[in-house]
């Protein structure tokens, strides 16, 4: 079984699949995904994206307030410490840093981005982290305000080799999307070479990033199968290793959804 570790069901654009969400995760179970993670971007949009799949069982839900998202959507502690009570939101973020788009609103990300690392230490409770650009910062940030018990994921990971193992060393996992696939991302699968298999998850990142061989279409949580075909042929093994290992990793990580 795979579990797509980070994609937005809110955002897909269901009038491609008879405007229906079963479509969606029938064609996921087709592909062997139990489980998927539907990830906050904007607190405004919270509860709009929760209704769209909490009747499905198999589909877990975070928190957290987006580095392109800070200036509508600004750091609410209270409102992020009252929704993360809810047993089925089971990390914070999706929160970090992006200074390629928007680097002139660095102060208010490095903030919501403290604050959400100092939340969840307290609550105990992982981060889900976007980096662009913006390597020293977030792993600065991460040691100064993060906890290495409860941890987190660099998701939809394009950076160093380098700061990848500087977030290994934090205690954090590092997710692959379908960019592994990608004909120019010859660096990128270095860096799944090298990253060992226990600390690492899968996603599509979805709507967006379609893997190979899907370039071009709506991405979906099906294709996380696609990503662990790349992940399984670079470093030498089984899909069903990766599907094992990588569902084993989530679980450890986000602790509310072992059984």
């Amino acid at each position: 079984m795979f579990i797509d570790s980070h994609c937005h069901l809110d955002m897909l654009d269901l009038s491609r699949h008879d405007n229906s969400l079963d479509n969606i995760m029938a064609a996921a179970r087709e592909r062997q995904v139990g489980q998927m993670l539907c990830v906050c971007v904007d607190l405004n949009r919270f509860d709009s994206m929760v209704s769209v799949a909490q009747s499905q069982p198999n589909v877990w839900f975070s928190a957290g307030i987006h580095p392109l998202h800070v200036e509508e959507s600004p750091f609410d502690r209270e409102r992020l410490a009252e929704l993360a009570q809810n047993p089925r939101i089971v990390a914070l973020g999706e929160t970090g840093l992006d200074y390629h788009y928007t680097k002139e609103t660095l102060e208010q990300q490095q903030s919501s981005f403290a604050g959400h690392l100092q939340l969840a230490a307290e609550m105990d409770l992982p981060v889900i982290v976007h980096t662009r650009d913006a390597r020293e910062d977030t792993i600065r940030l991460i040691r100064e305000h993060g906890s290495s018990e409860s941890a987190g994921v660099l998701h939809c990971f394009t950076e160093s080799l380098e700061m990848a193992k500087s977030a290994l060393d934090l205690g954090y996992m590092i997710s692959f999307s379908g960019i592994v696939s990608f004909r120019n991302a010859a660096e990128l699968r270095d860096v799944v070479k090298a990253v060992p298999l226990e600390r690492m998850l899968i996603e599509t990142d979805s709507p967006y990033l379609a893997p190979v061989p899907h370039r071009g279409k709506q991405n979906q949580p099906a294709y996380v199968a696609d990503v662990a075909a790349c992940v399984a042929e670079l470093k030498g093994i089984s899909v069903e290793q990766v599907a094992e290992q990588t569902t084993a990793n989530f679980h450890q990580l986000f602790k509310r959804t072992q059984p």
